[in-house]
């Protein structure tokens, strides 16, 4: 499935399998970057035989309405720049998924997940028509709780120590918009 989104920055779409050698040199990039947020992978996850085998999973997800997993590209160099996705969405009585991001290092700081992160919410709320998009958030990644509330996200929470990251449990803000506040 051809899915494309674009903003005046970036631009996102679903990833094929042959994008795993890009998506691979991403992940290298961006290893001890991303790992403050995130658990650490073992060296098996920067393949691209593992980088693909996921990419495959994610477009068997999109057509079970799923999951919705995109590249983010920077406009004119159409350079992999990072990923964005909605995923665990789920049909009524909830009718709800989770996004989730990361950006290149290179990157940061210049409204490229922000505007990634609303394009995926233009997506969920108007083609997939949910009625409630969240996202969870360490409350030491300033830059991530701005792209949240820059696209009016609203903070509902603190989940205490609800994720394991790198040998400890981490709290986390819980982050949702409403169809009706879209």
């Amino acid at each position: 499935m051809k899915l494309l989104l674009s903003g005046q920055k970036c631009y996102i779409r679903v990833m094929a399998p042959e994008d795993a050698e890009e998506m691979v040199e991403l992940l290298l990039r961006n290893r001890d970057y991303w790992s403050i947020y995130e658990p650490r992978h073992q060296d098996s996850y920067f393949t691209v035989a593992v980088q693909r085998q996921k990419i495959r999973e994610a477009q068997y997800q999109m057509r079970e309405n799923r999951e919705y997993s995109f590249g983010i590209y920077e406009h004119g160099t159409d350079r992999l720049i990072g990923h964005i996705s909605l995923y665990s969405i789920k049909r009524l009585p909830f009718l709800n998924a989770l996004a989730g991001y990361s950006v290149d290092e290179r990157v940061a700081g210049k409204g490229i997940a922000t505007e990634a992160l609303q394009l995926l919410l233009d997506f969920g709320f108007e083609q997939l028509n949910l009625h409630r998009i969240e996202a969870y958030v360490s409350p030491d990644n300033l830059g991530s709780i701005r792209v949240l509330e820059k696209t009016g996200m609203q903070r509902e929470g603190l989940l205490r120590e609800f994720l394991f990251i790198n040998g400890k449990w981490r709290d986390h803000y819980h982050y949702a918009m409403l169809e009706r506040d879209f």
